[in-house]
């Protein structure tokens, strides 16, 4: 209980900071948060996107670590944490492409255009849509395990791709990353201090979401076997 209560707290001072804090051109007061030249006052989507997008890539590499847990040891709990994991990855990169729909329309105008990182993380989101097809359209538990343990691992080996080779290797719109290719933080040190705590608060989310659910599963799990034991009894 206090943990998630410190969560929440957590990340309500971060939404406040990252919306709040003044952007000026040249930050004079400890408070002042730098003008990001092409991004304006936009920039405040950052606090919010890249931890969306970051958590996205945790939980999809999570979910093929379980995968290939799950085709060592064949425990089905493997597999329910490959899925919840999985699941958790879907949401959050659902989310890094509406906050970054937002921030096209405040830019170009229009929420889609097909630029090359909106278009990778749409495959990536159709990659992921399959996976959860092929896991309601097999009904043997063992199967669906299996079958989706090295879908997932397939799936992990062609997301790097898509989030980070095919945007760098194609002429994009989007701004260059927060850490260039000369591993420079367009940041000064109040941005970075907000910008590391909201990778940290949605990280803790995504860890709380993740164990909160496969804490049900289990539960499910457990319950459908009694019931399986009872009826044969």
């Amino acid at each position: 209980m206090g943990a998630r209560i410190l969560l929440g707290v957590w990340l309500t001072i971060v939404v406040i900071l990252g919306l709040s804090l003044p952007m000026v051109a040249q930050p004079q007061q400890w408070y002042d948060l730098p003008i990001i030249p092409g991004l304006e006052e936009k920039a405040r989507i950052i606090f919010f996107h890249v931890p969306t997008a970051w958590l996205s890539v945790v939980a999809f590499i999570s979910s093929m670590i379980y995968g290939i847990r799950y085709l060592r040891r064949r425990d089905p709990e493997d597999d329910i944490k490959s899925a919840s994991a999985a699941g958790l990855g879907f949401l959050f990169c659902f989310l890094a492409t509406v906050t970054g729909a937002i921030w096209a329309k405040f830019s170009w105008g229009t929420y889609w255009n097909w630029d090359p990182r909106q278009t990778s993380i749409f495959v990536l989101l159709l990659i992921y849509g399959a996976y959860f097809a092929l896991r309601s359209a097999v009904e043997v538990e063992e199967k669906k395990a299996a079958l989706s343990a090295v879908y997932a691992i397939i799936a992990a080996v062609t997301m790097p791709f898509f989030m980070f080779i095919m945007p760098r290797i194609l002429a994009s719109l989007h701004p260059e990353p927060i850490l260039n290719t000369q591993g420079k933080v367009h940041m000064n040190i109040t941005m970075l201090v907000v910008f590391l705590s909201s990778l940290a608060g949605f990280t803790g989310l995504y860890y709380w979401m993740w164990r909160l659910q496969v804490r049900m599963r289990l539960i499910e799990l457990s319950d459908a076997q009694k019931l399986g034991e009872h009826s044969r009894g």
